[in-house]
């Protein structure tokens, strides 16, 4: 239950960072999530981030919507600042308090039917605007809280788990963030943790709008022979830079291919998926390049993951707005009121 904490003890020789903390400090309360669910895998993934980064929990704001992945925050970075938003607002409240305290991390988490849908404009603008921050969607494809009806990123031509075939176009978040001018780029699959990690840490040490796209299979309504986001089909189709490492109640499945190879996996239940890494010589710093290569990938049916693109020179928000270095919640009222003077001063200029 999300009210149980794990216990506060824990072994003296676990090991620590370089700030003295161990992984415990960076975990939340117990998952409820579906005992294989690949949401857990990515809150696996941000703990173990967040500690090779020897990061303070208390300069990280982890921020979310609603849904199951919305629900993942509770689950990581217990001693760190956190707002559950309501349904698609996630990203406008991200920016608020972005605006309010440039001095904090903030990890924006959400889902495909929380950005995608409801929260399509929410998430457009953020990522236009280059807030500073990790907007990271945990991608299963359903809306596995009401019962797993199609998501907005759910394929054309895919199948729910009673048979019904998607006949509406799937929203590429990827694309959508590349189009908009996010300066950090990426997308991994949940079972990838050498893969998801360091793209996650690199996302948080990025200045600028860093979006990451996770493949999470949904085990309880999209898992199946059919679906588009199962762990085989991710498997079978997946173009990326990266192991695997999937964890669906049983023992991990895990491999290790070249860069620029398929790899088949089969799964538990007989299912297969099709990864395929990033080729070696492939450029992040194409944006076009990189748009092109989701659409040449994306007719061959294969799931292109790694990271994208990066301007390793982005300015985020406050640069373009120009704002103070001081964060403007701590400035006090004489510097956030100068008076009439400066006020007609200001008007003068604009006429």
């Amino acid at each position: 239950m999300t009210y149980i904490a794990k216990p506060k003890f824990h072994h003296p020789g676990l090991p620590k960072n370089s700030l003295g903390y161990t992984h415990r400090d960076y975990e939340g309360k117990i998952s409820t999530l579906c005992a294989g669910c690949g949401h857990d895998s990515i809150t696996a993934s941000i703990i173990e981030a967040c500690y090779e980064l020897s990061i303070e929990p208390h300069r990280v704001a982890k921020i979310s919507g609603i849904g199951c992945s919305s629900k993942t925050p509770d689950y990581f970075l217990g001693n760190s600042h956190g707002f559950n938003s309501v349904h698609g607002r996630m990203p406008s409240v991200l920016t608020g308090a972005n605006l309010a305290n440039r001095d904090l991390i903030y990890l924006g988490v959400s889902g495909d039917g929380d950005s995608a849908s409801i929260g399509f404009g929410q998430f457009a603008h953020s990522i236009r605007r280059g807030v500073n921050m990790t907007y990271i969607v945990e991608n299963n494809g359903v809306y596995g809280l009401t019962k797993g009806q199609f998501s907005a990123t759910a394929d054309f031509g895919s199948k729910s788990k009673k048979g019904v075939v998607n006949t509406d176009n799937a929203i590429d978040l990827v694309a959508m963030a590349l189009q908009l001018g996010a300066t950090f780029v990426a997308r991994s699959f949940s079972g990838d943790k050498t893969q998801l990690v360091p793209l996650i840490a690199a996302a948080i040490r990025h200045k600028g709008a860093s979006f990451i796209d996770v493949i999470s299979p949904c085990i309880a309504f999209n898992n199946h022979a059919g679906s588009t986001k199962s762990f085989d089909y991710v498997r079978e189709h997946n173009d990326a830079v990266n192991r695997l490492d999937v964890l669906v109640g049983r023992d991990p499945i895990s491999v290790e291919y070249a860069p620029g190879t398929v790899q088949v996996v089969e799964q538990h239940d007989g299912t297969r998926l099709a990864l395929r890494k990033l080729d070696a010589d492939y450029d992040p710093h194409d944006r076009l390049g990189a748009q092109t290569f989701l659409q040449k990938h994306s007719a061959k049916g294969q799931i292109v993951t790694g990271l994208l693109f990066v301007d390793p020179e982005a300015d985020d928000l406050h640069a373009h707005l120009n704002t103070v270095e001081t964060p403007l919640n701590t400035l006090d009222e004489k510097a956030l009121c100068p008076g009439s003077a400066a006020l007609e001063k200001i008007n003068a200029s604009l006429r």
